[in-house]
Parts: C-alpha cells; sequence; structure tokens
C-alpha cells in the first residue's frame, strides 16, 4: 500500500520532473493576504502572482501547502468527525502556470499522474466542465478518451472559480473518482451527488478571464492554471477506502488515542477518535507556525479547536491530559515532510498540556454552572442562545457540550441565539484580525517593485553607499520631485538604511545630492522587497532619476546592532536556563533598550535571571567574532539553526552564529536565522543588564534589558543611588543592606514601643467614664471615651474589658482629630441575643457615620463627630437596657 508520504512525494516529483518549481508550504498564518484568518487553499501563497501584483523568478510551481479551516466562511470544524472527508487542517497539492501553459497541458499532467503513475483505473474516473467551456470537454475527450457521459457540464458557480467580485476568474474541470456501487450516492449533477460514492478528488481552475465590477469579463492576456487535490482524499483513493480516517496517517493518530483511552475506535465513540486526530493535526501545525491559544483572532479558534478535542478525550474516559502524549505520533507521522513539527515539539506538548489541564477545570466549572442555569426548566425546554453563548466565551465552555448535556435532560438550546451572540463575537474578533496579515497589499508598493524591482540592501558591509531615486511617494502616491519642507517616502534603486523587520527598528541618517540635503527618520520595508526611507527635505530639490549618498547613523546603528545581537544570546540563554520549550514570540531592538518576548508558563526566579545574565556576559567577554552564512532554510535548521516558528524565509536565508561552543561541542551558543544587522565580534556588545522581567499574555514572558553604554549608565544610576544612601546612613556601600536591615527592625521596635506609650497615655489622661463595670439591667457593661487613643488599640483594650467583666458588654470610643471610632465586644454567653454588629451601628449612627461591620462577639465602626462620643456609648448602653 502507497504510504500517505509516498503520495505527497510522487506528486511533487511528477511536475518537479516536468519543469515546476517545487515550493515549500507557506506558513498558516498568511503572508500576503490580511483578510484571511489562516491559509486556506494551495494557491494563497501564490495569490499576488496571479493578479499581477507579484513576479516570481518562475512560471510554473508545485506545492503541498498546510490548509486550515476552522473559522469564516471556510469552516468545517463542526462536521469534523462525523464524515468521512470533513478536516479542520489539511494538504492541498496542487500545480501551477503563471501565464506558462494551460488546458491541454493541465489535463494531459493530471491524466497521465492520475492514471499512469498512480495506476488508477481510468474507468472510475469522471470529470465536470463548466457548461460552456467546449474546449475543456473536448480535451477530456481528446486526452483520457473518455465518453460524453462521464464528461459531465455543469452550469453552476461550482464549477465556475473566481478570486472574488473582481479579478481573475475562469471555469474549472473537477475530477471524480467513483468509489463503487456499494457506496451510497450519485455523479455529480445526479439528484444523489451529496453520497460518498462520487468523490471529487481534483479541481483544475483554468484563469482565463478577467471580471470587471460590473461583472463583465475579458480575457486574461496571460491564461494561468491553479489547481487542487486534497492530499487525504487521494490518499484515501489509492489505499483502497471512502474514508479519509482510514488511511495510513490518521489510523496512526487514531490508534495511538485508542491505546492511551483504551477505547475502541471502531465502536459508539469512533467520532471523539476522529476529532481527536484531525484537531491534534491542526493545533499541532499551528502551534508551529506561531499561533497560541487566545480569546480572539488566530488564537481564540485554535483554543476552539483544542478544547473540542479535550472534551472527546473527556468523553473517553481520560483520567490525565491526553492531548500532548499524542504529539509524538504526529510527529513520527508527519515530521519527515514537515520538520515545523520536530523543532517545536516541546512547545506543542507544553501548550497542549497546559491548556488541557486548564480546560478540565472549565469542563467541571462549566457543569456546575450548566445545572444552575437549568434549574427548575421542565422537559422540552430551550436555554436561551445568550446564556449558552456566555458559558462558551466567558467560561470556554463549548457549545456542543452544552447541547450534548442537556440533550439527554431533554432539553434543548436556542441555536439561533447562540449563532447571533457568536456572529456579534465574531464581528469583534475579525476587527481584531484585520490587518494583521505581515505583507502589506497596497498597490503603489507593487507598481514601484514591478518597475524597478526590489531595493538592494548594501548596509551589512557600508553604513555609506550612492544611489538612485526610483520612486517618490506622498500622501499614498507617486510623486515626480520633492522640495524644501516636504515629508515623502524615498525609494532607490540600492540603499545601507536597515527596513524596519523581525524586531529590529529601521534606521535613520542622511541623504545628500547636488543642491539637496535631507535625513531620514524611520526606515520600512513594504512588501518585505523595498526600502521606503522616510524623508524631510530639509534643502533644496530631489527627483525621481537623481544620484543620492545615503549615510546611516553610526552611533544608532551600533546600538542597534549590539542589541540585535544580545537577543540571540540571550534567547539562547533562555533555552539553557528554562529548557527547549522556550521560543521567540516577539521582540523590539531598538537603539536605547531591547525586549523580548518568549514562550514559558511562569514568572522566572531571581536566581534565573542571574544565571541568564551571566551566560550572556559570558559569551561576550569571550568575544568570539559573529559568523554569518548563506544557506538554504532547509540547509540552514539541518545544520542546526533555530529557525523561529511562523516565521517565512526565502529561497536562501543567513544564518548567524555566535559564542563559545554549547556544551555538546558541536554547535556555537546560539545559531538562528536572522536577516537583521549584528555586531562583528560580541565584544562589541559590552555589557548585558536585564531591567525588568514581566508576563505579556497566558504562556508569555517578556523581559526587558540594556546593552553597552546604557547598560553601564543604567548600573552608574544605580551605584550613585547606594552611595547616597551610605552617606545618608554613615556606612560603607557594602554595609548598606545591613544598616538598612538594621533600621528597619529598630523602626519596628520604636513604633511598637510608641504605640504603647500613646495607649498608656491616652488611658492615663482625662476620659469620660460614661460607664464603668456597671450593671444594666443585669447585663455587665463598660464604656469609655478616651481622646487620642490610636484606633488600632481599641480591639486589645475592648479584650481586656470583656476578660475582667467575664460577661457584659463593653464599648470604647477613640477620639482622634474630631473623628469617632467605635468598638464594641460582647462576651461569648451574650452575643446569641445581643448582637456587637447591631449595637456598633447604633453608636455609628451617633456620632454621624452609617454601617459598621464585624462579629457578633467584636464589631467597629465610626463616624465624624467626635464631639458626640458620650452618645455612642449612651446608645449602646440603652439597646442593652432594651434587650434586657
Amino acid at each position: 500500500m502507497i504510504s500517505t508520504n509516498d503520495v505527497r512525494r510522487s506528486f511533487l516529483e511528477h511536475f518537479a520532473a516536468a519543469g515546476h518549481r517545487m515550493v515549500p508550504s507557506a506558513p498558516l498564518v498568511p503572508q500576503n493576504d490580511p483578510t484571511l484568518m489562516f491559509v486556506n487553499a494551495g494557491m494563497v501563497p501564490f495569490k499576488n502572482v496571479f493578479t499581477g501584483l507579484e513576479t516570481r523568478p518562475y512560471t510554473q510551481a508545485v506545492s503541498s501547502q498546510k490548509c486550515v479551516r476552522a473559522g469564516g466562511k471556510h469552516n468545517d470544524l463542526d462536521n469534523v468527525g462525523y464524515t468521512a472527508r470533513h478536516h479542520t487542517f489539511f494538504e492541498m497539492l496542487g500545480n501551477f502556470s503563471f501565464g506558462d501553459y494551460f488546458k491541454e497541458q493541465a489535463i494531459s499532467l493530471a491524466w497521465e499522474l492520475l492514471t499512469v503513475k498512480w495506476g488508477i483505473d481510468p474507468a472510475r474516473l469522471t470529470v465536470t466542465v463548466y457548461h460552456t467551456d467546449d474546449e475543456a470537454a473536448a480535451l477530456w475527450a481528446k486526452i483520457a478518451s473518455l465518453p460524453p457521459e462521464r464528461i459531465i457540464r455543469i452550469a453552476t458557480s461550482d464549477n465556475f472559480w473566481s478570486m472574488g467580485d473582481t479579478g481573475p476568474c475562469g471555469p474549472c474541470s473537477e475530477i471524480f473518482f467513483d468509489h463503487g456501487a456499494h457506496i451510497a450516492g450519485g455523479p455529480p449533477g445526479s439528484p444523489e451527488e451529496d453520497g460518498d460514492r462520487f468523490v471529487e478528488i481534483w479541481n483544475l481552475v483554468f484563469m482565463q478571464f478577467d471580471q470587471a465590477a460590473d461583472g463583465t469579463r475579458v480575457p486574461l492576456p496571460k491564461p494561468s492554471i491553479d489547481t487542487g487535490m486534497g492530499l487525504e482524499r487521494i490518499a484515501a483513493v489509492l489505499q483502497g477506502t471512502h474514508d479519509n480516517y482510514e488511511t495510513d496517517t490518521f489510523r496512526t493518530l487514531i490508534d495511538a488515542s485508542a491505546e492511551l483511552t483504551k477505547s475502541d475506535s471502531h465502536g459508539p465513540m469512533q467520532a471523539s477518535h476522529r476529532i481527536i486526530a484531525d484537531h491534534l493535526r491542526a493545533s499541532g501545525f499551528l502551534v508551529a507556525d506561531g499561533v497560541l491559544p487566545a480569546n480572539e483572532g488566530r488564537g481564540y479558534v485554535l483554543r476552539r479547536i483544542m478544547r473540542r478535542a479535550m472534551r472527546h478525550a473527556h468523553l473517553l474516559g481520560a483520567a490525565e491530559p491526553l492531548m500532548h502524549r499524542l504529539v509524538p505520533a504526529l510527529v513520527t507521522a508527519m515530521g519527515a515532510a514537515y520538520p515545523e513539527l520536530a523543532r517545536a515539539q516541546p512547545l506543542i506538548e507544553e501548550t497542549l498540556k497546559l491548556e488541557e489541564t486548564r480546560f478540565r477545570q472549565t469542563l467541571s466549572n462549566g457543569l456546575r454552572l450548566l445545572d444552575e442555569a437549568t434549574a427548575g426548566m421542565a422537559s422540552g425546554a430551550v436555554l436561551p442562545g445568550e446564556v449558552a453563548f456566555r458559558l462558551y466565551d466567558t467560561f470556554g465552555f463549548p457549545y456542543d457540550l452544552t447541547e450534548d448535556a442537556l440533550r439527554a435532560q431533554g432539553l434543548g438550546v436556542d441555536r439561533a441565539g447562540f449563532e447571533a451572540a457568536m456572529a456579534e463575537q465574531k464581528k469583534r474578533a475579525r476587527a481584531a484580525w484585520a490587518g494583521s496579515g505581515a505583507a502589506a497589499t497596497d498597490t503603489v508598493w507593487f507598481d514601484i517593485v514591478e518597475a524597478g524591482g526590489a531595493t538592494d540592501f548594501v548596509g551589512y558591509a557600508t553604513l555609506e553607499a550612492q544611489a538612485q531615486v526610483v520612486a517618490l511617494v506622498k500622501d499614498g502616491a507617486g510623486v515626480a520631485a520633492a522640495e524644501a519642507g516636504d515629508q515623502v517616502t524615498l525609494l532607490t534603486n540600492q540603499t545601507p538604511f536597515y527596513g524596519e523587520s523581525g524586531g529590529q527598528m529601521g534606521d535613520a541618517g542622511t541623504v545628500t545630492g547636488d543642491g539637496f540635503t535631507g535625513h531620514v527618520s524611520d526606515t520600512a520595508k513594504p512588501l518585505g522587497k523595498l526600502h521606503a526611507h522616510a524623508l524631510t527635505v530639509d534643502k533644496g530639490r530631489l527627483a525621481v532619476g537623481d544620484t543620492v549618498t545615503l549615510k546611516v547613523d553610526k552611533a544608532r546603528r551600533d546600538a542597534i546592532r549590539a542589541n540585535h545581537s544580545a537577543t540571540h544570546l540571550l534567547h539562547a540563554a533562555l533555552r539553557a536556563v528554562l529548557g527547549g520549550h522556550v521560543t521567540q514570540k516577539g521582540s523590539l531592538v531598538a537603539p536605547d533598550r531591547l525586549r523580548f518576548d518568549f514562550s514559558h508558563q511562569k514568572a522566572l526566579s531571581n536566581d534565573e535571571i542571574a544565571e541568564i545574565e551571566r551566560l550572556v556576559n559570558a559569551e561576550i567577554r569571550a568575544n568570539v567574532a559573529v559568523s554569518t552564512r548563506l544557506m538554504t532554510p532547509e540547509a540552514a535548521v539541518e545544520a542546526g539553526a533555530l529557525a523561529l516558528f511562523g516565521e517565512k524565509y526565502g529561497e536562501e536565508v543567513r544564518v548567524l552564529s555566535m559564542g563559545t561552543p554549547r556544551d555538546d561541542g558541536r554547535l556555537p551558543f546560539s545559531v538562528e536565522l536572522c536577516g537583521g544587522t549584528h555586531v562583528n565580534a560580541l565584544g562589541d556588545i559590552a555589557l548585558f543588564r536585564i531591567v525588568s522581567e514581566s508576563a505579556v499574555s497566558s504562556g508569555v514572558r517578556r523581559i526587558e534589558a540594556l546593552t553597552g553604554e546604557a547598560a553601564r549608565q543604567y548600573l552608574l544610576a544605580q551605584e550613585a543611588g547606594l552611595k547616597a544612601a551610605a552617606a545618608s546612613l554613615k556606612v560603607r556601600p557594602d554595609d548598606v543592606a545591613d544598616r538598612v536591615a538594621a533600621l528597619v527592625e529598630e523602626r519596628r521596635r520604636l513604633e511598637r514601643e510608641l504605640a504603647d506609650a500613646k495607649r498608656a497615655l491616652a488611658l492615663a489622661g482625662p476620659a469620660q467614664a460614661v460607664a464603668a463595670d456597671e450593671s444594666v439591667g443585669g447585663v455587665g457593661f463598660s464604656g469609655q471615651v478616651i481622646e487620642g487613643l490610636d484606633a488600632k488599640a481599641l480591639r486589645g483594650l475592648i479584650d481586656e474589658a470583656k476578660a475582667r467583666m467575664g460577661s457584659g458588654v463593653a464599648v470604647l470610643v477613640a477620639v482622634n482629630d474630631g473623628r469617632a471610632t467605635v468598638a464594641v465586644g460582647v462576651t461569648p454567653d451574650l452575643s446569641p441575643r445581643l448582637s456587637a454588629v447591631e449595637l456598633v451601628r447604633a453608636a455609628a449612627a451617633a456620632v454621624g457615620g452609617q454601617g459598621g461591620g464585624g462579629r457578633p462577639d467584636m464589631a467597629q465602626a465610626g463616624g465624624p463627630d467626635g464631639a458626640r462620643a458620650g452618645e455612642a456609648v449612651a446608645a449602646v448602653k440603652a439597646l442593652v437596657a432594651a434587650a434586657a
């Protein structure tokens, strides 16, 4: 039996042999379309190529693209596990022609692969064409010798593809496989087409028109090909099953789930095992591509996927978190094709374990809250959708679990109300994703790239270079020239200015020319290809085509690159001290500081921070030269370089090696893929100092640090403060800590003595002894007003009075600065019928206060009118008399 991995490999090799460039899968987070949450089709990474906004160094491509459909328009989540072919994560095999070959070659290549290389019986294949596409129908008859009844014309949009309301579009030709008469269903276009017998395995899109806003279509000057074939579907065909979940990859994951839970994978809980297997794939790949669980955006969808799987682990009876224990099986099954899984394995396992541990408590809480919400509901009643959504949104309790739990009680859920609340929440989530894509889509930048190509960055080797002005942009549009005082964006054919990228801030500096001077405040990197300088014209006139000299601010660049190199050392030190699960989750490299976000679940201890600082500074003192190599991403990772999950790397990457060899002696302290600017030798960093460590979000921590002169100035400021403190204390700086500790202890002692003295003085001074140790209606009573007594002493005095009386009520009023504080105590034998809380409230009212609190045997309150303190005692006495 051919394996799924072999199917993927043979597909790629078939088209590579036909001249296609083999392009690796892009990350699941879109790099060129901020309107998408996840890459959901194989053509997404090539979208700008099809629209003409981008060109590639090849005109034919083939790929196996990672895809996720779990949100927005393409949402298969709720069907997963209950059908044979729905998935959240899947692989889309595709071949593409960018204005190169068209229908005939696309059909020939597809038919050859299916029937010759893979040996599929042609008699089991049926195709569809758009009802007006006579050309495609004729080609299928010619190339595949298909009879007319197996070339089915479809008049609906199912066989006409468009990228949007406007833009490239064209007819499709779908290829269906007949699984046999023993499976229910009919051919496409028939009333039974929704059955599982005839399954679409490949869609060939013939992009041949450009659609205008009014719906009119004109032929494209360069027709193109975009095809998509689900790897899981074709693997099922080649492995002799109509069910994707019976293929080898899924069976590996499902069998692991069944073994760990000791349950039958084909029994009543079959759907649970399938959901776990599918969602494990989606969760693992999303985490590997840099997505972490969160309450909004992509992280929100990931959390939903994870928790749906974890709920089914709970249904299977897993007593402990299950999902993280299945990750090794996932890496074994798919890690060879996608090495990022193996690189991210510690983070995937830790994330799943933490999420499932937390969710188990959520399940417990959710079931309890659900019981409270449905208490008293009669059979057949419906839980309001807003309540179900609140359980889901606030407590993470899944809708399907709410529905299942209530179904057993004969109760329903208002699905429409739930979906309305969910739709509103999704609006908020979509607002959070808006603009989150990494690549710009502003046409002006694509126009500049198409006209003049990418900017040649020469700033690794020099901080000054001559260049030709290729474009000036003002207010989003190109202009021919700029005058003194204008603020424009300058683009040149080459530049030493680094464009902001990967957390490193863009360079600043000057631009000069013939009679012209200007200064650059920042440099951006639109499309990842252009270096766009934020330029203010100080003098003269600058025009497109002029030759200028660009000069980077050296001091600023030196500080930035020292901080950038320090982040690499910090990353390596964090992994050495905390573990291999640590990965970078964001950074800021500025001239005056650095900030580094990383995956870790708890705050760092002082000892861990000290050890991280020690490791980094040890590498700085060793002053090893920084080594840079250009490699393919695959070779770099194979050589031990640390690639950041979710980053999109080009065909050639810079690999930065820093520091002394690690313990294994094989690799330097830090080896990472990075396009930023760095020091020549680590000694150029001079000094590294962590100034803060804090939480950013769940599972993400942040370190802020200083290097070089900034770190020295920070330490000098700390030393100056220490010396000033030593001078004030009249001790040596080394003795400040001991002296401060002694002073703190001495202060505590003096405060205690002062409190005792104030208490004694107040008690010894003139007091308004309204009543002292008398009997009120047979109840012992002691009442006193004391001027200047610290209110904190009242509780102790009340306890003394109660002890002295044995049985009775004591009330004390302390008057300070005109304000009264009242305390009332009741001995235990009387507190059942005389509550100190009620008594103190009456006293508080007498001095203009409200309320009061405490226990039946001891309560305290206050009021602003200390002159009426005696009335407070009298009020308590009156209540005691009334109760007696």
